[in-house]
């Protein structure tokens, strides 16, 4: 049970930031343009790909939202806030949720990209997700009033259950895992029983056997990375980034447990290729490896680039002088559990990576698919997700003190997200009036 303490300490927090200025939304007068702000966020990523980064955010206004996480950091840290913190996921939208297998093999529904994380208040990722799940939902042609019934349905879930977990022996949540064979027992039939159901049986389709199968071809004798480009190309010259990588491939060692260390041992690098990932994400430095054992038996890695979070302009600098680590080390606070092959190293020219298995059991929300029962499942299922993360990481008793138990918290919500999809048309209008009048570059992906 959470404490008396605590209670006082939530309800401080309502007079310092009244639940009803969780509503407003107003734009910095002092805002950048959106193309200024885009074109500072391409800084130092690789020119090539920056062409098809501005072609994927164009898709849609859902996608612009994806790809401008930099841009709605700066927002909110302008707008009011309890400055009361948490591990941040950052770039918190529904897209980056999905399901993954654990060490132990089983399959678990639970965050997936760290990429931005570091501690912040704990309503900014709430706003983010609350306002993908309106994007989502308009994208997929619900009703405006359909769709601000979504954003509700997240951020009421992620109210009722912080008081669970605010309750929660501290052991017991650590240990709380979303299984989702469990979740997908708990519907008898329905489109949400057929959407876990047709997730299960596709992540059996991703184990490191068959992606090789998939993304691997022979070429005299020696197995290779297929090439699709623009999207998946060796580097000109392979061997010198394989020396590269062994060069770093040490430290990255030091990073993961001993007996992990045991298992890598038993594998060598057979293969390298560079790897468009994401939509915020292109042009960051991606590599996927091959390695492969005495057995011929497959592993694959990716070795992603990571940058100084978009959040740390805002809040405090990350405790981690490494990004990779920054990365890896807010991955284990917040995931139930995580890939056995995550560490960091740091790369040619000082630039910071981390490393985990590529597709092992990964599953994708299909987003795109979903109805009204899927998408309010699918929001109430997030809620649950991030507040886990969340108590964690904060003061669940004074968060869920803060929200209290009507709907007003919600309700403040679900009027700022209405308010900032409305700024995110606006500012994807001038991204594409940009692209448009030549002022960004843009490529088209067949």
């Amino acid at each position: 049970m959470y404490s008396q303490e605590q209670t006082t300490r939530g309800k401080q927090f309502r007079q310092k930031t009244p639940r009803r200025e969780q509503a407003i939304f107003k734009l910095d007068p002092s805002r950048k343009s959106v193309k200024d702000m885009i074109e500072a966020s391409n800084y130092d990523r690789l020119p090539d790909l920056v062409p098809i980064r501005h072609g994927r955010m164009s898709a849609s206004p859902f996608a612009f939202y994806r790809g401008t996480a930099g841009i709605m950091a700066y927002d909110l840290h302008v707008l009011p806030h309890t400055s009361l913190k948490v591990q941040s996921v950052g770039d918190c939208h529904l897209m980056n949720f999905g399901g993954f297998a654990t060490p132990e093999r089983s399959l678990v529904f639970d965050v997936n990209d760290f990429d931005e994380t570091n501690p912040a208040p704990w309503e900014w990722d709430l706003k983010r997700l609350s306002t993908s799940f309106i994007l989502a939902a308009l994208h997929n042609g619900m009703k405006k009033d359909t769709a601000e019934e979504m954003a509700f349905i997240l951020a009421r879930s992620y109210q009722k259950i912080m008081e669970i977990y605010a309750e929660m022996n501290m052991l017991d949540l650590w240990y709380m895992k979303f299984d989702l064979v469990s979740l997908r027992d708990n519907y008898k039939k329905g489109s949400v029983r057929d959407i876990l159901d047709r997730a299960i049986v596709e992540s059996q389709k991703k184990t490191q056997q068959q992606v090789f199968y998939k993304i691997t071809r022979q070429v005299l004798g020696n197995f290779e990375i297929t090439e699709q480009p623009p999207l998946v190309y060796h580097p000109y010259d392979v061997n010198s980034v394989k020396n590269e990588i062994s060069v770093f491939w040490g430290d990255y060692l030091n990073t993961i447990q001993p007996d992990r260390r045991f298992l890598l041992d038993h594998y060598r690098v057979v293969d390298v290729a560079l790897k468009v990932v994401g939509v915020g994400s292109v042009g960051t430095r991606c590599y996927v490896i091959l390695l492969m054992n005495e057995k011929d038996e497959p592993l694959f890695l990716q070795v992603k680039e990571a940058r100084e979070s978009v959040l740390e302009a805002y809040t405090d600098k990350s405790v981690y002088q490494h990004h990779g680590q920054r990365v890896v080390e807010g991955q284990r606070l917040t995931q139930a559990a995580s890939d056995i092959f995550l560490g960091w190293s740091t790369g040619p020219m000082g630039r910071h990576f981390y490393f985990r298995q590529l597709k092992d059991k990964k599953i994708s929300p299909e987003v795109e698919q979903f109805n009204v029962e899927a998408l309010a499942a699918y929001a109430r299922l997030c809620g649950r997700v991030l507040a886990r993360a969340h108590a964690k990481t904060g003061n669940s008793g004074v968060i869920h003190a803060y929200m209290g138990n009507n709907d007003n918290f919600s309700e403040a919500i679900t009027s700022f997200s209405s308010d900032y999809v409305k700024q995110v048309y606006i500012d994807f209008e001038q991204f594409t009036k940009a692209i448009k009048s030549g002022k960004l570059p843009v490529q088209k992906e067949e």
